[in-house]
């Protein structure tokens, strides 16, 4: 067995030639807009009123959960491109961190799906069945489901010795591009977290599907045009996210290893690590009129106070 090793070395998604440069550059206005995004969309909820319901309670911890886990990616990411490697403490904590994230809005998402099949199946009894307890305790539940999952497999894949290359295949510290790093046999657990991976994904993705199929179902027995107009209007939004989030995921993690390839996975986790948290924010948005008045009123109020000053 070799010398154990201190850090690792990521080959990241770009070099320096002057296309990789530009691409990296864009990777950072990504980045910053998808902090002012999820940023602003975080302010707006809490600063107004009508907007304190339960699905905007659990849009503003999905912009909160967008914005860490992009802030654990990325930053990170230039630090690399700039000076080169991560410490072994540095890549578990970013395991931990990138885990966690991913864990818990993965169930966050599922509970939003949950809120609106109340919404629209059951209005009369929705503040009832969506009490500001009920929020709490989902939103509570998603980051503890999310939490285990990543003390768990930062752990267990932090207990393997490292000892050959320190060069990771990937831009961050994804469990998979580590473990082929590792000087013993990991097969065990690797199946493991395959298995653990599929839970995650299927068991939060099965009660979204439920959710919207019973959606589907409400809204085509709607008699009011404008109902059904508003509600496939609220429920498009989310599904654009779901679709997003969990088809990058399922393409990552429930696929078997052989049929994996290192830059296939690299550009696939681009799209749940700075795609999807750049345009959750936007996607909320744009087709969502409480929002955007939620947005002109606060505008409207800081235009205001730099007149009086």
């Amino acid at each position: 067995m070799g010398t154990l090793i201190s850090h690792f070395i990521f080959l990241g998604l770009f070099t320096h030639s002057p296309l990789h440069i530009f691409l990296f550059s864009i990777t950072m206005i990504m980045f910053l807009m998808a902090l002012s995004g999820n940023g602003l969309m975080i302010l707006l909820i809490n600063v107004s009123p009508h907007l304190h319901t339960p699905m905007y309670f659990f849009l503003s911890w999905l912009s909160l959960m967008d914005l860490m886990l992009i802030s654990t990616i990325v930053p990170r990411m230039a630090v690399d491109f700039l000076m080169g490697s991560i410490s072994f403490t540095g890549c578990g904590l970013q395991i931990l961190f990138f885990l966690t994230l991913t864990g818990g809005e993965c169930f966050l998402l599922a509970f939003m799906a949950y809120d609106r099949y109340v919404a629209i199946s059951n209005p009369l009894r929705y503040s009832v069945v969506m009490s500001r307890h009920v929020c709490w305790l989902m939103v509570s539940g998603s980051w503890l489901f999310g939490l285990v999952d990543g003390l768990i497999q930062a752990v267990f894949t932090l207990s393997f010795p490292y000892c050959g290359s320190q060069e990771i295949d990937h831009f961050f510290c994804d469990v998979p591009a580590v473990l082929k790093l590792a000087c013993a046999d990991t097969s065990l657990y690797e199946t493991m977290i395959y298995v653990c991976c599929i839970l995650m994904l299927l068991l939060p993705f099965s009660v979204i599907s439920a959710s919207y199929l019973k959606i589907l179902v409400a809204v085509l027995r709607m008699r009011s045009a404008e109902g059904c107009q508003k509600a496939f209007a609220t429920c498009s939004s989310h599904m654009a996210v779901v679709s997003l989030f969990y088809g990058a995921a399922m393409i990552t993690y429930m696929r078997p290893q052989t049929y994996h390839s290192s830059k296939q996975d690299k550009v696939v986790s681009v799209f749940y690590t700075m795609i999807t948290p750049m345009l959750n924010p936007l996607i909320y948005s744009l087709r969502n009129k409480e929002v955007a008045r939620a947005l002109k009123k606060l505008l409207w109020r800081c235009l205001c106070s730099r007149e009086q000053d």
